[in-house]
């Protein structure tokens, strides 16, 4: 072998230096062009939405926020700033990113104090339409969110262009003084909204019955929505024109419903059905589905084409009836979508009173640290013995499914969690679509009225190697069938393989509307364990709902499966609407550790409790210290104050209400036209929804004439008596919504006093008290040494609402005679 010479060393050094040099100097260029920087600066402002201008949250000026695009594959950063004088926070909604980074603050990622800008980077492993918001207490609905549109490495769908609507709500009040008015429990924002059932309108229906099935659960009535909404927007106005779209030009819809709390149906003008085309920005079969249920933060693409005579709408309504936004492409005479009526609440309410049911499932348990979650479920829901039915859905038996048992994938790596993610293994080819008809056959829409809540064959699930039972549904039990995600196939299989160890989980949804608190298996947030995940075992979770509302149901971090009749094809989705007395199953795969955040996505529900931590019990970021995460708890059981004035000819009274889960202070105040005055302070302490413990003290100051002395003439003189006790008792919300108080004081006089109010006519309620105390003369001598007295008091009165602060009352009461005069509500 020759020998080089040393020049020949020397310049094949050289060599290998220049290219290591040129190798190091070319990846930062090629990282820095895959690299998309934004910069999004949150300020306190004040906008106009509906009529009004209030203070306001916006990002980069606006409301929504700017839409950021990225490319599958590329790298992302972002910095928030943060110029409101509160911290704030921003979470990116289905996107897969490192855990620090997820946004939810004290949990994962530190809060954004004022002043202060936080730099957000991760690589982009997915691709789609998705949303980012604040996830910093109701900032939300303040308006701080905007919508995230990533592009595929290849695109799979022909289309000309694209077009992101974000549909949301908006309010004119403070979302603080929104929860705390839901707090108190009040039917004025189902008055507002016109979807109020008073008595008058059940009765005309011959609904009585079923109003007092469900007085008899602790139930005012069916309830759809909470919340009283001054508009409706689509990409912040509520309506939207887009004239630059040109006929026959093929658009992309990208649909995110950024809303805090309202449920959207969304339906299509023009000659055929839009082509849905992913669901929480995933891949799904191309299938033809104009009217769609769009939940709180779930995102639909849909192709639609711009007609040649006239303007193509898009009409989104929400759940309730109470509104709608609408947004219109193209130029032109309108092609209007359908119009939906209003769903009947009184008609709901009279199917579910049909049914073998128990509504009312605790939201805060007595004991909850010992929790039996299957005995929840057995105990509360829908009790129907039908042939050939074993197992309960949301309480029904729905035929015996288990749902989450389809035969899995062998070597899925789900490690990406959703279409196309990194390390994903498919083995089925995308379902192709001829664009010539995938639109064909479709409805024309223009003009035609579709029920909201139209009923057909129940909510079931079947998978592979089990048959869909079809029996004949029991009356009412159908109510809910729109609500289900089975028009979503995936293009490939998502079951997983048989090796992955499966862990079973049951949430029961539980609520309490008198209160506003939501929780899962009746316990909320702040004294709830984590939910156990384990890396690469397989987590079944299945929803029980137990409550008269839906709940979109969001897990950080990963895809899941939707287990649905498409059985090993079943969808992937960040987000799941579960219906009311329904369930739903989906199975979630251990891949990304970390601490991630589970909860309901209508924002004022989270915030009362129905959210969860779920864990992969991975030691914590020490980035994070100084953040405990018990401040994030603390959120949801915070103290809401309240209170009522009302001023009246013979009488007057304050009440005043401050509370949290479980602990609550009361004070009142009665003074009479006869100048006598009682105050009473109390602290209750809640055992569980509907019983409590209280203790404290009652003040009474009367007047009243002396006998006269001998050597006077005339009446006596006029004397004051102040009476201090100490009262403790019970108390208890009662079937039929009577509200009870059983009580002794320290004098062992025991007293009994029972309340009702009730909406006979839109606006005029009817409401009645009763007390009755008794004396044995156990610690003072009766007079004339008499060995028992009594004192009774009553009133009954009507109120007329006047608005949310305001009412016109009349009443009467046994001490102080009849009156009227005015309420105020603070």
């Amino acid at each position: 072998m020759p020998l080089m010479s040393s020049a020949t060393v020397t310049c094949n050094k050289l060599l290998v230096l220049v290219g290591a040099l040129l190798l190091l100097t070319s990846w930062p260029a090629r990282a820095q062009t895959d690299t998309v920087v934004y910069n999004l600066t949150l300020r306190q402002e004040l906008v106009t939405k509906a009529g009004k201008t209030v203070a306001a949250m916006t990002v980069n000026g606006g409301i929504p926020g700017p839409t950021i695009r990225f490319k599958e594959g590329g790298y992302a950063v972002i910095y928030v700033r943060n110029e409101m004088d509160v911290e704030t926070s921003v979470h990116w909604h289905g996107l897969l990113v490192p855990n620090f980074y997820d946004g939810v603050p004290y949990l994962n990622t530190p809060p954004i104090k004022p002043g202060q800008t936080q730099k957000y980077a991760f690589p982009i492993r997915q691709a789609g339409t998705y949303w980012y918001h604040s996830h910093t207490m109701l900032q939300e609905q303040s308006g701080v969110y905007g919508s995230i549109v990533i592009e595929p490495r290849q695109e799979r769908l022909t289309y000309d262009k694209d077009l992101v609507l974000v549909l949301s709500d908006w309010t004119n009040q403070k979302p603080k003084n929104v929860l705390r008015f839901l707090k108190r429990g009040t039917e004025w924002y189902n008055i507002a909204k016109g979807t109020a059932t008073p008595l008058n309108r059940v009765v005309a229906r011959g609904a009585f019955g079923a109003q007092l099935n469900f007085w008899k659960q602790r139930m005012e009535g069916f309830d759809i929505a909470d919340i009283y909404y001054d508009a409706f927007l689509v990409n912040g106005q509520p309506v939207q024109q887009y004239p630059e779209f040109r006929p026959g030009e093929r658009v992309r819809l990208r649909i995110v419903n950024g809303s805090a709390s309202t449920q959207f149906w969304m339906t299509f003008g023009g000659a055929q059905d839009p082509l849905l085309v992913a669901a929480d920005g995933q891949d799904v079969v191309p299938v033809p589905h104009n009217k769609t249920f769009i939940a709180v933060a779930e995102t639909y693409d849909f192709l639609v084409t711009v007609p040649a005579n006239g303007q193509l709408e898009l009409r989104a309504m929400a759940q309730d009836g109470s509104g709608t936004t609408s947004a219109y492409l193209g130029t032109g005479p309108v092609l209007a979508a359908a119009v939906l009526p209003r769903p009947d609440k009184i008609g709901l309410m009279q199917q579910m009173a049909q049914m073998k049911m128990r509504m009312g499932a605790p939201a805060l348990k007595f004991r909850p640290n010992h929790v039996d979650a299957q005995q929840m479920k057995e105990n509360w829901g829908m009790q129907m013995d039908m042939p050939g039915l074993a197992g309960k859905m949301g309480g029904m038996k729905m035929g015996g499914h288990n749902m989450g048992a389809d035969k899995p994938m062998a070597g899925m790596d789900m490690s990406g969690g959703g279409q196309k993610m990194d390390g994903m293994k498919m083995n089925d080819q995308p379902a192709q679509s001829n664009p010539k008809s995938d639109m064909a056959g479709a409805q024309q829409m223009a003009g035609m009225n579709m029920p909201a809540d139209t009923a057909h064959a129940g909510h079931q699930m079947p998978v592979k190697g089990m048959k869909t039972n079809t029996a004949k549904p029991m009356a009412g039990m159908d109510m809910f069938a729109e609500y289900n995600y089975d028009y979503l196939r995936a293009p490939q299989k998502t079951a997983y393989a048989d090796t992955v160890p499966v862990r079973e989980i049951l949430l029961n949804l539980t609520g309490n509307m008198q209160r506003y608190i939501w929780s899962m298996n009746g316990v909320p947030l702040s004294s709830a364990d984590k939910i156990p995940i384990r890396s690469n075992q397989l987590t079944r979770i299945t929803y029980n709902n137990l409550t008269m509302m839906h709940h979109p149901m969001h897990l950080h971090g990963h895809f899941f499966r939707v287990v649905n009749k498409n059985g090993e094809y079943s969808p992937l989705k960040h987000t799941v609407n579960v219906p009311p007395m329904q369930q739903v199953t989906i199975e979630v795969l251990g891949t990304e550790p970390g601490d991630w955040f589970l909860h309901c996505h209508i924002l004022y529900h989270m915030m009362g409790g129905m959210a969860r931590i779920a864990s992969y019990d991975t030691p914590r970021d020490p980035r994070l210290k100084g953040y405990p995460v018990s401040q994030l708890l603390a959120e949801t059981n915070r103290y809401y104050t309240w209170g009522r004035l009302d001023a009246a000819s013979h009488m007057s009274s304050l009440n005043l209400t401050s509370s949290d889960l479980r602990n609550q202070f009361n004070l009142s105040v009665e003074y009479g036209w006869n100048r006598n005055l009682e105050t009473e302070a109390t602290y209750e302490r809640y055992l569980y929804d509907y019983l409590r413990v209280f203790g404290g003290v009652n003040v009474e100051s009367t007047r009243r004439r002396a006998a006269p002395a001998p050597n006077e003439q005339g009446p006596g003189r006029m004397m004051t008596e102040t009476s201090t006790t100490a009262v403790a008792g019970l108390r208890f919300l009662t079937p039929y919504l009577f509200s009870l108080d059983a009580r002794i004081d320290n004098k062992l006089r025991p007293r009994l006093s029972l309340g009702r109010e009730i909406m006979i006519f839109p606006r005029l309620l009817a409401f009645g008290y009763y007390e009755f105390q008794a004396d044995f003369g156990w610690v003072n001598q009766l007079e004339n040494n008499r060995s028992f007295s009594k004192e009774v008091v009553w009133n009954t009165g009507l109120e007329y609402m006047l608005s949310r602060n305001f009412s016109l009352m009349g009443s009467y009461d046994n001490r102080f005679g009849g009156g009227g005069g005015l309420s105020v509500r603070f």
